[in-house]
């Protein structure tokens, strides 16, 4: 009869400037992973406070950035770092729940991406409005639903991670970024629900600025996997748009704008060409 033995796991945790949460956290992964062979890298990503300080008094493993490069360079720090094939992140702020982790745990092998989903609910309400847009903006450009995008609760396989580093940005955009990575790459995710709690510290998220650039991130991406999402129904809106001029030329002005119309004909011919040499270059470069 087989056993299956829990993986041996590296958890990284990015932080920066996070001294008053840090040190429970760490207390209540110890605590969670019992009976798991694991590993701990807090990165400290250039923090101005005392973060660096607790961590060493818990005795775990330190990883320090001179400067603050951002979450994302935290992150692939740690999985440079890191020695187990098996990697989970969570952040130092507490807002996750570190006692689902074993449930996270188990479903990889299976899978090769297990994220915690966030209900709606649990997230402050001015960052809602933009979470569901992105989300429908990334289920429509992917093909799947995605309950949560950006989630900094995850596991997953550290080759597949490495794998995508050129492309993983060093901001908060990197859970979004390897989301759309693996479902586009027909890689197999799971989301799982869980609780989101109150964080320690404040946030370093900018509602504004960071939605605007969610948005460019995840056109950007699907871009680079999949570019027919982009460029096919673009090229589609300017034919119903030169098929409207061309209506409303002809039967309320009375006269045809010929050369209005064989202008945007030619630019959505021109854009759907474009899309389908994306597409053969992107899957020469698949071989």
């Amino acid at each position: 009869m087989k056993i299956n033995c829990p993986p041996k796991v590296s958890i990284i945790v990015p932080a920066y400037n996070e001294e008053k949460g840090i040190g429970a956290l760490i207390d209540e992964i110890k605590e969670r992973m019992k009976g798991y062979e694991y590993e701990m890298l807090v990165v400290d990503d250039g923090s101005g406070d005392n973060t660096a300080k607790v961590v060493r008094e818990k005795e775990v493993a330190l990883i320090q950035h001179p400067k603050n490069r951002g979450y994302g360079a935290a992150l692939k720090s740690g999985i440079r770092k890191a020695k187990y094939e098996t990697i989970v992140i969570t952040d130092a702020d507490g807002t996750y729940p570190v006692s689902e982790l074993p449930v996270l745990i188990k479903y990889i092998g299976e899978y090769d991406m297990v994220v915690g989903a966030r209900s709606s609910q649990n997230i402050p309400c001015l960052r809602r409005p933009a979470k569901f847009l992105l989300n429908r903006l990334a289920n429509y450009l992917t093909d799947v639903e995605i309950p949560d995008l950006n989630s900094g609760l995850r596991v997953f396989k550290k080759d597949i991670a490495v794998s995508f580093f050129n492309l993983l940005p060093d901001g908060f955009s990197w859970t979004t970024t390897i989301t759309l990575a693996m479902l586009t790459n027909d890689y197999l995710v799971k989301f799982i629900p869980i609780n989101y709690q109150k964080r320690q510290g404040k946030s370093k998220i900018r509602p504004i600025q960071d939605t605007y650039n969610f948005i460019q991130l995840i056109i950007r991406t699907v871009m680079y996997f999949n570019p027919l999402k982009i460029f096919i129904p673009m090229g589609i809106a300017l034919f119903l748009m030169a098929m409207l001029v061309f209506w409303y030329s002809k039967f309320v002005l009375g006269k045809v704008m010929d050369i209005t119309v064989v202008v945007i004909l030619m630019s959505a011919v021109q854009i759907v060409a474009i899309g389908l040499l994306a597409d053969l270059v992107d899957k020469r470069s698949q071989r």
